[in-house]
């Protein structure tokens, strides 16, 4: 019993909660006033709040593209971090990330995809970060020219953030705590009816943005690390740079039951076949490095390796 007590706490898994869960508190550090960082990561965070500890790249990227500013600083983060790390900051930091994660223990049963679905789903995801690029890029381009008037009064709020505008950890961990405060300041001083009558007036882009948000959460119950697989442009960006990244896995072909075990495979989140990669190091564009592969191998034959 104290074996199997033993052998369960030093699963590379329980380490990754305790990881996620001080990262998100990190995240979170502004109900502590620790100020804001110059740290900018490859994460789905929000913008929403004034004083953030740590910066969402991809959103920074869109404002300083707005703004004609060349996105130096948030290119270098997923550059820098996409070699030295892949996309181990997906499956270990990302808050959003451990969101799905706590989610998805709401549904034990969970949903299966076929491989064709699975595979055709993956590219939507690109075509987030294609279209928001594009957005982003024609507006400053725009704006240089001096004729984007017409076009930021076409996009509206899309103009400065296209794809943060409708992300759902912007709404989750900025609009509804705001509201929450709000509400609560505004009872103690109108009137409850009053209250109520301008919730029935929030703008419909709200009821969208909310919307968008519990869809994807309630399929994160059903499907692990939906948004991550299917939807975020966070990983389009790192599936590409995982490809060129110092951090890989390796598969002992000796200790590899392949013929008759499949638990990798059943076990990874992100739908990757491990079996079919290269045993010598693999690092698959999906691969989040939450090693569950490595801590349910019964042969112990999958292994971290770097570089």
């Amino acid at each position: 019993m104290k074996d199997k007590i033993k052998e369960s706490l030093f699963k590379f898994n329980v380490l990754r909660r305790i990881v996620q869960f001080f990262s998100f508190v990190f995240f979170s550090a502004i109900i502590f006033n620790l100020g804001t960082l110059p740290l900018l990561l490859p994460v789905l965070w929000t913008w929403g709040m004034e004083l953030n500890t740590v910066g969402d790249a991809f959103t920074a990227l869109q404002f300083t593209l707005y703004d004609t500013i060349f996105p130096w600083l948030a290119i270098a983060s997923f550059l820098i971090i996409g070699i030295l790390s892949g996309k181990s900051l997906c499956g270990w930091v990302c808050p959003f990330g451990f969101i799905q994660d706590l989610v998805s223990f709401i549904k034990h049963k969970k949903m299966e995809l076929s491989p064709r679905t699975h595979e055709s789903m993956i590219y939507i995801k690109y075509a987030i970060l294609g279209i928001t690029l594009f957005i982003s890029v024609t507006f400053s381009a725009a704006k240089l020219m001096g004729i984007s008037r017409s076009y930021e009064n076409a996009l509206g709020i899309f103009a400065e953030a296209p794809f943060t505008t409708l992300s759902p950890a912007e709404t989750l961990f900025a609009t509804l705590p705001k509201m929450i405060l709000d509400f609560r300041n505004a009872v103690s001083q109108i009137p409850f009816s009053d209250v109520l009558s301008g919730i029935s007036t929030l703008p419909p882009l709200f009821w969208f943005q909310l919307f968008i948000m519990i869809v994807v959460l309630v399929f994160a119950a059903y499907v692990p690390r939906v948004w991550c697989k299917y939807f975020c442009p966070h990983g389009a960006i790192m599936a590409i740079l995982n490809k060129f990244s110092f951090l890989g896995l390796h598969r002992d072909l000796v200790k590899c039951a392949k013929g008759e075990c499949r638990l990798c495979v059943e076990v990874c989140p992100m739908h990757v076949d491990i079996l079919d990669l290269p045993w010598e190091k693999f690092s698959d564009p999906e691969c989040i490095y939450c090693l569950k592969c490595v801590d349910t191998c019964p042969n112990k034959a999958i292994k971290l390796k770097y570089p």
